[in-house]
């Protein structure tokens, strides 16, 4: 599970009553701490641990970076000082989390002790001036659900910003000749998002395989889980071989300092080891480490996106959309050779032979039912965007592979969208609704996102904390 650090600035002005300002910057603090959030606080930088004074912005976000927070908590505690709040972020280049608690019943004689509203209106505007992206959380009480929904879903989208700035993706040799569709533009991911690739060529993968059949302890242990978690349909010799590209694959993950491998999965792979690579990638995928078929750059930040908005709790699964279902009206099937993670299935998984292929080396498995998220990074022609929304699983023929039915609520609403672009066959699956999420998660990293269904003022209302 992810761990994010928040800078908490709790801020006020000048007009406004400090004591109380005081008051809810030690109760917020109190929540968080009661939430299990972890945070920076500036209580050493002045008496009052307020944001309030220009001189002491500088130390603030000096203090914040040697900590390396990854979200800047702004709750407005009365009005707030908004242009220090606008500068420390600016300073800070992370996301932002705007909030203020309610204010109480005005006093009496009609004085006001707050005003945070007011202060939230000034603040959000200010930012947008510095053109820093931030996130609203509505103006609520600390013990209101909302306040405790909204803290963890910034928590989320700071995990998805964090993971896009950070990718570094293993590509095991270049895209198949016929799969123009995963072509991209490495140049243009890094230049633009900072997107690494590490390209090696399929002997240096061999080489390691082999090193790792003589080195023999990890091998062996790989075939222990093989055989502990799948039900084996497949030679002894060929699950050898799929342990040794596991442990192979791993191996070259953190020698290159990666977080995703994406694999010329065929069809070259079959003519040096003998195996296809889905239950070695399923092993992978199953470690929190993303493997994606066809060498798909693409579909490995996706991969990353979706596993990180999930707070790394929860393990996705990389599909081709496949073939509408014959019996229900906007059903399709998701489905790819087996490389899906164990978790995902909802039974003991084959290792057998895919779908049209002759080597061994795939699983075979139905995923759970029950809602999924369903999404795809993508773009050309230099722009790039993030297709995504809801589906839920449901019952179909049997498949081949590892294999998902899917219901929408409307099949050729989404399948022109596919067509028309810039997305392709490919799509990345998590049995947990994180499209609030990574739709907040895309002001930060520069993308549009691209509901397939009209849900747009829905996921604004649920970020509104209605």
């Amino acid at each position: 599970m992810a761990t994010m650090k928040l800078g908490y600035a709790p801020t006020r002005r000048s007009i406004f009553s400090a004591p109380d300002a005081i008051k809810y910057r030690g109760l917020t603090a109190d929540r968080l701490r009661e939430l299990g959030i972890d945070f920076v606080d500036i209580d050493d930088i002045n008496e009052e641990g307020l944001l309030y004074d220009d001189n002491d912005m500088k130390k603030i976000a000096a203090k914040f970076k040697a900590e390396g927070v990854d979200g800047l908590f702004l709750p407005h505690c009365n009005f707030g000082t908004e242009y220090l709040c606008a500068r420390l972020a600016k300073e800070l280049g992370v996301p932002v989390l705007l909030w203020g608690p309610l204010d109480e019943r005005p006093e009496p004689n009609g004085e006001r002790l707050r005003d945070t509203q007011c202060g939230l209106f000034a603040t959000g505007k200010v930012l947008r001036r510095f053109r820093v992206p931030f996130t609203y959380m509505t103006n609520c009480r600390l013990n209101d659900p909302v306040f405790e929904r909204g803290l963890r879903d910034f928590l989320a989208v700071c995990n998805v910003v964090k993971t896009f700035r950070s990718i570094r993706i293993l590509q095991i040799a270049p895209r198949p000749f016929d799969f123009w569709t995963t072509m991209c533009n490495e140049g243009e991911l890094l230049e633009r998002f900072n997107i690494q690739l590490s390209p090696i060529p399929m002997p240096e993968l061999t080489e390691e395989i082999k090193a790792v059949k003589e080195e023999g302890t990890k091998l062996a242990q790989m075939i222990a889980y093989i055989n502990k978690n799948m039900d084996v349909k497949i030679k002894e010799n060929e699950v050898e071989n799929v342990a040794a590209l596991a442990v192979a694959m791993e191996q070259l993950t953190e020698k290159y300092g990666c977080k995703a491998v994406a694999i010329q999965c065929w069809n070259a792979l079959q003519g040096e080891i003998g195996i296809m690579p889905c239950a070695a990638n399923a092993i992978l995928n199953e470690k929190g480490i993303p493997v994606v078929c066809e060498t798909d750059i693409h579909g490995a930040i996706t991969s990353l996106l979706v596993e990180a908005a999930g707070m790394d709790e929860t393990r996705s699964f990389f599909a081709d959309w496949t073939i509408r279902h014959p019996d229900i009206e906007n059903g399709e099937l998701l489905q790819h050779c087996g490389p899906w993670p164990i978790s995902v299935a909802q039974e003991k998984p084959q290792l057998t032979y895919p779908l049209a292929f002759d080597h061994p080396g795939s699983l075979t498995a139905e995923a759970k039912h029950g809602d999924v998220t369903l999404c795809r990074f993508d773009g050309d022609n230099g722009e790039y965007s993030m297709l995504l929304g809801r589906a839920k699983g449901v019952e179909g023929p049997k498949g081949m592979g590892t294999y998902l039915w899917v219901e929408v609520e409307n099949i050729k609403r989404l399948e022109t969208k596919i067509v028309e672009g810039p997305y392709i066959h490919h799509c990345v699956g998590i049995h947990k609704d994180v499209v609030p999420v990574l739709y907040e998660a895309c002001k930060y990293i520069g993308i549009k996102p691209d509901l397939y269904d009209p849900i747009e003022e829905d996921v604004k209302a649920y970020l509104r904390g209605e």
